[in-house]
């Protein structure tokens, strides 16, 4: 969603339009997930999922690589990114394919869900129960589809602090500001080895590739370039799957086409690793410190105040 409102700057109809041909459709969010009506000038809470499996996908290994809460606060003049930690240790719900529920990583409700839209609405009622956040709405992301943008948008910026070698390829990444493109991009951000604060540093890299593809939208002045246009939208199109909680598409766009990209907040949950029977998990510090509440009562901008140590200015 943070992406669609960069794209929303353009402020065409025919945006709208021919988003509403190529997007696919779907109920992301379990009800007990959902808020009942979604009011675009208060607060807005969206889930954001990414993942490898194409959208409609489902079987066995279709574990979530990104999982996003996107809080808005009224006035949509700013943004918190708040990364959920993926070995996040909590208390999945039954599902309706079967699964009989129980503890595990966060990553693998998607999975327990049968994958797809089924997926993304256990996740959801995971995410609801642990946090007590009702959403507005929610995307599933390909990031095949994320590859295709950024090669449309001519690369985008991003600033490597601590080299790592990637796990994926044979790439190198050096420390210093570079111009990737999407291969380069959606590599860098998923690596966690090596980098000193492991999979905190990768949700942080995250943050700052939607920051990057804001940015790279508006320096493209795609509202003067149709054809290039014309092919973002098809790229992001076949690459979401979106449930806008009955808000029309366009009333969303247009109301985050002012949301400017340097007033993201990169969120991470306070919590800690921890190894359990030879696992590897995360465990929520302290209940989180508070986080959950704030995002619930409109309380972020304390709430960062007060809590330093876990958001980056993006």
């Amino acid at each position: 969603m943070v992406l669609l409102a960069g794209l929303a700057i353009v402020g065409l109809r025919a945006l709208t339009d021919r988003y509403d041909r190529t997007v696919l459709r779907e109920q992301l969010l379990d009800p007990r997930a959902r808020r009942d009506r979604t009011d675009l000038d208060g607060p807005l809470n969206y889930l954001l999922v990414g993942s490898d499996a194409r959208p409609g996908d489902s079987g066995p290994d279709h574990r979530t690589d990104t999982i996003l809460i996107v809080h808005v606060p009224a006035g949509l003049r700013e943004a918190y990114l708040v990364s959920v930690p993926r070995d996040l240790l909590v208390a999945i719900p039954a599902s309706a394919n079967g699964f009989g529920g129980g503890q595990d990583k966060i990553n693998a409700a998607f999975e327990h869900g049968g994958g797809g839209d089924a997926g993304a609405r256990l996740l959801s009622v995971t995410l609801a129960r642990l946090t007590g956040i009702r959403f507005d709405g929610a995307a599933l992301i390909d990031f095949s589809g994320f590859r295709k943008v950024i090669d449309l948008l001519g690369g985008v910026r991003m600033c490597v602090r601590t080299e790592v070698r990637s796990i994926h390829t044979d790439r190198v990444f050096r420390p210093g500001c570079q111009r990737m493109d999407g291969a380069e991009a959606l590599d860098y951000v998923r690596q966690r080895y090596g980098l000193p604060g492991g999979d905190y540093d990768r949700q942080t890299h995250q943050q700052q590739l939607l920051r990057a593809m804001l940015e790279r939208a508006a320096e493209n002045q795609l509202r003067t370039n149709p054809v290039k246009l014309d092919q973002v939208i098809r790229a992001v199109g076949g690459s979401l799957t979106v449930d806008t909680n009955g808000v029309p598409l366009e009333d969303l766009l247009l109301a985050l086409r002012d949301l400017p990209s340097d007033a993201l907040r990169g969120v991470q949950v306070p919590s800690y690793p921890q190894i359990i029977d030879q696992v590897s998990y995360v465990m929520l510090d302290n209940g989180a410190n508070g986080l959950f509440e704030a995002v619930q009562d409109a309380g972020m901008a304390d709430w960062a105040t007060a809590n330093p140590r876990w958001v980056t200015r993006l």
